[in-house]
């Protein structure tokens, strides 16, 4: 048997269960930053915009190292990747703990973690599912793997918040830093360069710096990177601001970290039904109702009284609504150009994500100082989810000519 058969024939199963554990470790910590948001100001004399600031730096970071990390799985591995993003994952959770000053801060929380959630993130994981299943299984197998970085949510979120209580946020960050190395541990899994043995010409020939060239020369392609822009300010604003919203409102604090955990669980449904309804019907409508789904139930939330009642209602919603738009949208891309360079062009999607998430962040905290409420923000979501939905509503489900007359 040669090498290439090999490569053609991998372990999809222990791909996949590996693969979902990374997506797990990768995005459970980062999604209890909003945890380390009181502990952290009030330990340093900080107002909520330099912590905010921090936050909206890594996911910049993120957004802005993830086309390069999806060149690295590409054309070198994803093990490698991930083994990199791993090492600055740990490093700047650890240090973390000694930052004093806005800038070590910046410098830890924001560009250290930020990379290392980019060379470690889900999306490479999504990548790598894409070349190692069919066709007709890949919406499938983007929901399950988005399904696992949400139980990475759902498990991360009450464990941070007990381990905070229990032992203090340093300690807990000292922890979560070691969680990193089961990641390259994991990832060796997912080993090997794509494989274009089999691959038609067209695909074959195709060099990376033409397949971004592709890409941008496709109006379906920007129509997707612009909408994707909304997911990210949506859900890093929650994320990070929800947890203090709720303080402000007058309830019990122990309601944002309950939120921010019914947010990853209902995710993990929502990521599932989305991969099995992107595989069946038309992926451009399904996300603008997506889109248009959020912005009602933001309104709704921010119209009514604030009970415990609203904020489990509201957090069930935006879970089944949460990374419900990753399958459709990594499924469009592998539609429009095909997995060879899937890691590639996803990340520059996912780069407008992260810039939308900085904005999210940032002019959550930087508002909230001017204003003393939240208010703003959120009726800047509510319209921003309006112009995702009319934005994905037009993108064609198709591949691009080059690959449908290698098809023909």
């Amino acid at each position: 048997m040669t090498s290439s058969t090999l490569r053609a024939r991998p372990n999809v199963p222990l791909v996949i269960v590996c693969g979902c554990l990374i997506a797990l470790l990768s995005f459970g910590p980062r999604s209890t930053m909003g945890f380390f948001f009181q502990p952290m100001t009030e330990a340093r004399d900080w107002s909520r915009e330099i912590f905010a600031l921090a936050i909206a730096i890594q996911n910049l970071i993120w957004g802005a190292a993830q086309p390069f990390a999806g060149m690295m799985a590409d054309r070198f591995g994803t093990w490698k990747t991930l083994t990199l993003g791993a090492v600055l994952y740990a490093s700047g959770l650890y240090l973390m703990t000694d930052a004093e000053t806005p800038l070590a801060l910046h410098m830890t929380a924001g560009v250290l973690v930020g990379l290392g959630i980019a060379f470690s993130s889900f999306s490479l994981v999504i990548a790598a599912f894409g070349r190692v299943v069919s066709p007709e299984q890949r919406s499938i197998a983007f929901g399950i793997g988005t399904a696992s970085g949400s139980l990475g949510q759902f498990v991360f979120a009450p464990l941070g918040t007990s381990l905070i209580a229990s032992m203090g946020w340093q300690d807990t960050l000292i922890i979560f830093s070691g969680l990193m190395v089961a990641v390259p541990i994991l990832g060796m899994a997912l080993r090997g360069k794509p494989d274009t043995s089999t691959a038609s010409p067209a695909v074959a020939n195709q060099k990376m710096g033409a397949a971004i060239a592709e890409a941008f020369g496709t109006r379906g392609y920007i129509l997707l990177t612009f909408g994707f822009f909304v997911c990210g300010f949506h859900v890093a604003f929650i994320t990070v601001h929800l947890p203090p919203y709720i303080s402000d409102l007058g309830l019990d604090p122990t309601w944002g970290g309950t939120a921010i955990a019914l947010i990853g669980l209902f995710n993990i449904a929502g990521s599932l039904i989305s991969g099995y309804v992107g595989g069946r019907y038309s992926k451009p409508i399904f996300l603008s109702l997506i889109y248009l789904a959020r912005a009602v139930a933001i309104t709704i939330f921010i119209m009514v009284p604030a009970t415990p009642f609203t904020v489990l209602t509201f957090s069930a919603v935006m879970g089944l609504l949460w990374l419900s738009t990753v399958p459709p949208t990594s499924g469009l891309v592998a539609v429009m150009f095909g997995p060879r360079y899937m890691a590639t062009l996803f990340g520059f999607v996912f780069f407008s994500h992260q810039v939308g998430s900085f904005l999210g962040v940032w002019l959550g905290g930087k508002l909230y100082d001017e204003t003393g409420s939240y208010d703003a923000i959120w009726w800047l979501g509510i319209a921003l989810g309006i112009f995702a939905a009319v934005v994905h509503w037009p993108i064609k489900e198709q591949p691009v000519p080059r690959l449908a007359e290698a098809a023909e």
